[in-house]
């Protein structure tokens, strides 16, 4: 198959797209570089079965021409500032739910059907059925990004149903591995670089979180796309266990070889629109065969051996 990979040169984007090449598929990449890494594909270079675009998603000419003879789309491509998006109110808007629009109508011009989209689990907002299941009744939504998600997915369950596409919602958990380029592990490491002594925490560290592995979060949706052939496939992705943030700052902290001081900004988030508690109902994917090989512990320590090895992230 041949796949277009909007976001390709990013965390998500760029692992998808060496296992696709790894498993023989062809690989358009389509990328602006607004916080794609070159190092990320450096190996899918080496491909012959690989193909860079470099262009935003705004640029319609050129994402029209890149969908040609495209058989799926993995649309990764978002802004996911979720803490500063209230300083930058329109971002999520355009960045998240526009160009998600583009990229469906650059597909229906050129009769590509099938779609997976990068949703996220805080478009549950503060759920009042935890562990949360796909069906849970939504909640007022409590961040831009959230809410810019939430109208992508409905713009391509529009789709599906006016066009005839086919799509693939993943709602993920926070996801963390090689290539992580911000969240929690990413601000901690950075902090304690600067000053290993004390450890500013936002919030009071009570903070309930579920996480995945990023290999594991590929599984899944390769999984969901091999089995399920429903015009609209809505899956959660995440790991049947929770942590709180002073567990992953244990967690941290240990493989650093560090005992520091730690404070706390104080209340039960950390920043507005920031969930106290996440932890998603993944029975549904399991029901597939489908479950992760690796313990938000494993994962946590899995991505600050990346970051240690990769400190060129940092800047």
């Amino acid at each position: 198959m041949h796949f277009l990979v909007t976001g390709g040169a990013g965390f998500i984007g760029s692992n998808m797209t060496d296992r696709l090449l790894g498993l023989g598929h062809k690989v358009t990449v389509y990328d602006g570089f607004i916080t794609g890494h070159e190092q990320y594909l450096e190996e899918a270079e080496k491909n012959p079965e690989f193909r860079l675009v470099r262009a935003r998603l705004e640029d319609e000419d050129t994402l029209n021409e890149a969908m040609k003879g495209v058989d799926f789309v993995f649309h990764f491509a978002a802004n996911a500032d979720v803490r500063r998006g209230l300083e930058h109110p329109l971002k999520d808007l355009e960045q998240n739910t526009v160009n998600t629009a583009r990229v469906l109508e650059a597909m229906r011009k050129n009769d590509v059907k099938r779609i997976g989209f990068s949703s996220t689990g805080s478009v549950y907002g503060e759920a009042e059925v935890i562990p949360t299941p796909e069906d849970a009744p939504f909640p007022v939504q409590t961040s831009l990004y959230a809410a810019s998600k939430l109208a992508g997915e409905g713009m391509i369950e529009s789709y599906c149903e006016g066009y005839g596409f086919q799509g693939y919602i993943f709602r993920f958990v926070s996801i963390l591995g090689e290539r992580y380029p911000h969240g929690h592990v990413y601000d901690f490491y950075q902090k304690l670089k600067k000053n290993p002594e004390e450890l500013y925490v936002l919030g009071d560290g009570h903070q309930k979180k579920s996480y995945l592995y990023i290999q594991d979060c590929i599984d899944a949706i390769l999984t969901v796309i091999e089995k399920c052939n429903e015009k609209i496939n809505i899956f959660n992705l995440g790991t049947d266990e929770y942590c709180e943030v002073n567990d992953s700052i244990r967690w941290i902290t240990k493989r650093l070889g560090l005992d520091p001081k730690l404070s706390y900004s104080g209340g039960e988030r950390g920043w507005i629109g920031d969930n106290p508690f996440i932890f998603l109902d993944t029975k549904k994917v399991r029901s597939l065969g489908w479950k992760p090989k690796y313990s938000i512990e494993q994962a946590v320590i899995k991505t600050v051996e990346y970051i240690m090895e990769n400190e060129w992230i940092l800047e």
